[in-house]
């Protein structure tokens, strides 16, 4: 699926409230699986983090507005599909530096070194 530049620029500010403080866009979390064009008419499909997401409306409306706002665009249509989940995977590395998620502990096998080379505020003396 794809996402043009133009489309990518409009929505970089645009966030889901719970990700709005950390500065993870709409495009970082990776929730805009496509933007199509056809005459004016924007259709934008997204995924969402979880069904239950409490702010999928207002995420919306954001999204909407924004892509509305574009030169050319005349009306804009913002659907979230179902056909396919939201993994991690979808994050970018933005967003990946930022959430810092954390590896299977099997992958880990000096937990005490691991946290002691990814801890904030650790000094690197090299």
């Amino acid at each position: 699926m794809s996402v043009p530049t133009w489309a990518r620029d409009a929505l970089a500010d645009v966030y889901d409230p719970c990700c709005q403080e950390k500065g993870i866009s709409v495009i970082d979390m990776g929730l805009v699986r496509s933007v199509h064009v056809d005459q004016g008419r924007a259709r934008v499909e997204l995924l969402l983090t979880s069904g239950w997401c409490p702010f999928a409306a207002r995420v919306l409306t954001d999204v909407k507005d924004r892509i509305l706002a574009q030169p050319g665009i005349s009306d804009a249509e913002v659907e979230i599909v179902w056909d396919e989940a939201w993994t991690t995977d979808r994050l970018s590395e933005k967003a990946v530096r930022v959430l810092r998620f954390l590896p299977p502990p099997a992958a880990v096998p000096d937990r005490d070194g691991y946290i002691a080379a990814h801890s904030l505020g650790r000094s690197d003396k090299s």
